[in-house]
């Protein structure tokens, strides 16, 4: 899985770049919301070093339950890991009209700040950065600390179910649609059979 929205990477962080040579089947997502320079960009990278790769191209729509939830509230947006404002979450609260975007960092506790401090460019989005039981303290304060209406969380897991939060959340999601022929399935029903 290859994102357009960080064209270039694929080239320089491990494993990913490592995982790019050996792949057999390389899916570049989110091309609905990305640059189209950066998906040509992406297709001539993977290309350059897996030649032999077969690359797919999807679509990767919101899945959001209740849009109507994030309209005019200051929300605070939960991405997993550092993912700037390119995320679903933020990306989510954007489509959906949300009044603000707040910024958590006057919250931050402990490992978050510490994020921050390494990671001024950030921006209004609060990263968890893992999920071991002090990370998930520090999320749970960083949060229960901020004076949002409203947590955005496009997280893989659900934060409801680990951490205790006084705010009402709203789980944010990417769904996989492959573009065109062959599909995913025809791919793997090809190579697997049934």
């Amino acid at each position: 899985m290859a994102d357009p929205h960080r064209a270039g990477s694929e080239l320089q962080h491990y494993p990913g770049e490592s995982n790019l040579r050996v792949a057999e089947l390389v899916i570049i997502n989110r091309v609905d919301s990305a640059n189209y320079a950066d998906i040509v960009k992406m297709r001539k990278n993977i290309q350059s070093i897996n030649s032999k790769a077969i690359i797919l191209e999807a679509a990767a729509p919101l899945v959001v339950i209740h849009p109507q939830a994030i309209q005019g509230k200051r929300v605070l947006v939960v991405e997993d890991g550092i993912q700037n404002q390119t995320g679903a979450g933020y990306i989510a609260a954007q489509r959906f009209r949300a009044a603000e975007v707040i910024d958590p960092r006057p919250f931050a506790v402990n490992s978050i700040a510490e994020t921050y401090a390494k990671n001024p460019s950030i921006g209004h989005v609060l990263p968890a950065m893992g999920y071991s039981e002090a990370e998930l303290h520090d999320l749970e304060q960083t949060i229960n600390h901020s004076d949002a209406d409203l947590v955005i969380a496009a997280t893989p897991i659900d934060l409801q179910r680990v951490i205790h939060l006084n705010k009402p959340v709203e789980r944010v999601r990417y769904e996989l649609q492959v573009i065109g022929t062959p599909t995913l399935s025809d791919l793997l029903m090809e190579k697997y059979g049934r």
